[in-house]
């Protein structure tokens, strides 16, 4: 079990929107309604979180990288903090048009960041007059703010793991232009049907967000330790492989 009941509804991950702001393809979803509040249903949500843990676990031992996605002020926080925790990627700012479907445009940007990084670091940028140091702390400011995140992703991700689609819908859209699976937090109000894997849950409580990229989180970590586990393995084998031959051809000149 990833997360169980209790954990579920203390975090308060059941708590819907208002009636009035749901959407009709989310109600096999609803539980019921309580003073207005759509209530989610948590077996459903144990559900499909379960199903989204496995699937991120898999993506990740496969290599793949996995990015989380969340720029609601809610969700800014514990997307940066639990993907670092991961050693995955992350945005959490502003989604820049092309990020995915412009990668290698974005990848400039990147490397452009990289090398004022190291103008700062190296101390080249003290040879030069104040305004051009300031002008170039400026840009590096500004890619750091939205690239800082995925400064490392040498290539496309596995996955997208998502706080709120409604408010992603243009990283959704480039996320389904390339292939590339959607994993969800999907309150009342959204649409689920561009989502791989939808988790059914409160997409505004800061501790509902935190618990479910949290265990998103621990499903990277579990997938990236089978990797390391599997190459530990290999080489063990490689090593015994080895000794095996040495000895035969030890005994064979003896």
């Amino acid at each position: 079990m990833v997360a169980t009941m209790k954990e579920l509804l203390e975090a308060g991950v059941h708590f819907g929107h208002q009636v009035k702001r749901w959407n009709p393809k989310m109600k096999k979803y609803i539980f019921g309604e309580r003073n207005g509040i759509y209530i989610i249903d948590l077996q459903k949500t144990m559900k499909g979180l379960e199903e989204a843990y496995n699937f991120v676990r898999d993506i990740s031992a496969s290599g793949a990288g996995v990015l989380f996605v969340g720029t609601k002020k809610q969700a800014q926080d514990s997307i940066m903090e639990e993907s670092q925790r991961a050693n995955a990627f992350h945005v959490n700012q502003r989604w820049l048009g092309g990020m995915l479907t412009n990668f290698l445009t974005v990848k400039k940007s990147i490397e452009r960041l990289k090398k004022i990084e190291a103008m700062k670091e190296d101390g080249t940028m003290n040879l030069l007059t104040k305004r051009e140091a300031a002008g170039l702390e400026k840009e590096r400011a500004k890619l750091d703010k939205n690239l800082s995140g995925i400064k490392n992703m040498k290539e496309l991700p596995g996955v997208l793991f998502i706080i709120d689609p409604k408010k992603e819908k243009i990283g959704i859209a480039e996320a389904k232009k390339l292939s590339i699976p959607i994993v969800a937090v999907v309150d009342t109000n959204c649409d689920p049907d561009d989502i791989d894997y939808v988790i059914p849950g409160n997409d505004d409580a800061i501790r509902a967000i935190k618990l479910i990229t949290s265990k998103m989180a621990e499903a990277t970590i579990e997938g990236r330790e089978a990797i390391n586990k599997k190459a530990q393995q290999e080489a063990e084998k490689e090593q015994i492989s080895e000794k095996i031959e040495t000895e035969a051809v030890a005994e064979a000149t003896e």
